[in-house]
């Protein structure tokens, strides 16, 4: 564990000043070195009180910086704004980035949903995206976003006590109102896969409800602010051990006990048509299987997925 992340949980575990002095021999470390990580701290917006007597730790910006997750900070990046996180981490990738590491923003200027639908990234929401590489065939690079989207339900779930459900093909929806939405971006050779990017937005703090229809908050749903470095801290732990359990086709069942899709009457478009039928399944590829009302079964491999009832539907000229 590196110095600032030391010096953030000596302060968090008592309210009364910590002298320079019993920081540096705690530490193991020179006091001009502890003064310069209060520094570096504060100029990340950590209010920390400096007095002769020592430091005190006010307040703290719900920021996700690297050192916020002591575990895994090598593998977090942290930027305050930019373009797009799949961007980011695409060119990552290419460059090889290790596995599970991960490109966090407080916002985006350019984010996107699937089709290329620009995405929401207003301040208070948060903005991932992670680089697996998992040992599959490219056939099956559609298990990572189901992987994701059921730890991302249950980190919710378990978490803050909220019914969050997946729909297909990646979103979450908690009483029928989308909170999270998930895009994947794959790169492979021959039958080799050599990463796929699942980029996800969550909306924690912000409001979307003017700029999307049918979409909340989690902190409109609570009713208060929550923290996205506790959110993200948590999803990656889960989604870090999940990830080793989950690579056969076990993960596309256990995304159907969470789903709100199956068993209702969708409409799927895509950019060539517009398919309406009964959700009845998900094949191991992750496509949805459809029973259409001529009673065929017909398997749709993308596109955006319409509930029964919702205002966001299609017209159907």
């Amino acid at each position: 564990m590196s110095i600032r992340p030391k010096i953030l949980a000596m302060m968090r575990e008592t309210d009364t000043i910590l002298s320079g002095e019993s920081l540096s021999q705690r530490l193991g470390v020179s006091r001009v070195s502890v003064w310069k990580h209060i520094r570096k701290l504060q100029e990340a917006g950590y209010h920390i009180e400096a007095a002769s007597q020592g430091y005190r730790l006010l307040a703290e910006p719900d920021l996700p910086f690297d050192w916020e997750f002591p575990e895994c900070a090598a593998s977090v990046h942290y930027l305050p704004e930019t373009p797009s996180t799949m961007d980011v981490a695409l060119e990552m990738a290419r460059q090889g980035a290790s596995h599970l590491s991960v490109v966090v923003a407080g916002r985006q200027t350019g984010g996107r949903g699937r089709l290329n639908r620009q995405w929401a990234s207003s301040d208070g929401g948060l903005y991932l995206t992670a680089i697996l590489r998992p040992p599959l065939h490219p056939l099956f690079a559609s298990r990572m976003t189901f992987l994701a989207g059921v730890v991302l339900a249950l980190t919710i779930q378990e978490d803050f006590g909220l019914p969050a459900k997946v729909k297909w093909p990646n979103d979450l929806l908690i009483e029928e109102q989308k909170v999270a939405g998930m895009l994947s971006q794959m790169e492979s050779e021959g039958d080799t896969l050599s990463f796929v990017n699942v980029g996800i937005g969550l909306n924690v703090n912000n409001d979307p409800s003017g700029v999307t229809p049918a979409a909340t908050s989690l902190g409109r749903l609570l009713g208060r602010s929550l923290s996205r470095k506790e959110i993200l801290g948590s999803f990656l732990a889960r989604l870090e051990t999940r990830f080793d359990q989950e690579m056969d086709e076990a993960i596309i069942d256990e995304w159907k006990q969470h789903t709100i899709t199956l068993g209702r009457q969708v409409t799927v478009v895509t950019t060539r048509h517009t398919v309406h039928g009964v959700a009845e399944d998900i094949d191991a590829f992750g496509g949805l299987r459809l029973r259409l009302p001529d009673g065929r079964l017909t398997t749709v491999v993308h596109g955006d997925c319409f509930l029964d009832g919702d205002d966001r539907q299609p017209d159907n000229n």
